[in-house]
């Protein structure tokens, strides 16, 4: 069933597109689409559960709608020669793996829930991909150093909570 949180989901995916067309030639811009993007992944949630509107289809969207996003701005980075691709790639693999290592679990009637590692790791990426956009945009203050150091930080914690759900995954087989 499609309601105003899926809707909110589909929005982020959409708003994927503008970003990765004007990131590169205008960050301040591209930085305010990822935002509000990023922002949309509060609001749905928020509304699902406050409205008990939660769906199989929202679940299923949400976390693809937050890698899409994600993968996105990393390759838009990547691209403007502002991360090194080797740092992209580490990140985008641990999304592939855990989703398909849920998936897994999904055909066995496992539920792997969140990690709060996971979840630290999505603030660091949104606000690494921000910094980095924002580099030198506003005023002419160097946020890269942050920038690279919060990207480190959430591709360590990437790498751990990944690490984290393949332990409860056997753990629970």
């Amino acid at each position: 069933m499609v309601n105003v949180p899926t809707i909110i989901t589909f929005s982020r995916m959409v708003i994927i597109i503008p970003f990765v067309m004007v990131a590169s030639r205008n960050p301040f811009l591209g930085a305010l689409l990822f935002a509000v993007a990023s922002l949309t992944d509060l609001l749905d949630g928020y509304l699902a559960r406050r409205s008990q509107q939660v769906t199989k289809l929202g679940i299923l969207l949400d976390p693809i709608a937050d890698k899409l996003l994600v993968i996105s701005a990393l390759i838009v980075l990547v691209d403007m020669a502002i991360i090194p691709s080797w740092i992209a790639i580490v990140i985008i693999a641990r999304e592939f793996i855990v989703t398909g290592l849920r998936v897994v679990a999904l055909s066995k009637d496992l539920v792997i829930p969140a990690e709060m590692g996971g979840k630290i790791k999505v603030v660091a990426q949104v606000a690494s991909i921000l910094v980095l956009l924002l580099d030198q945009t506003l005023i002419a203050i160097d946020l890269y150093s942050i920038g690279i150091f919060l990207l480190w930080v959430a591709m360590i914690l990437g790498v751990v909570s990944g690490i984290q759900y393949f332990i409860l995954f056997w753990k629970r087989l």
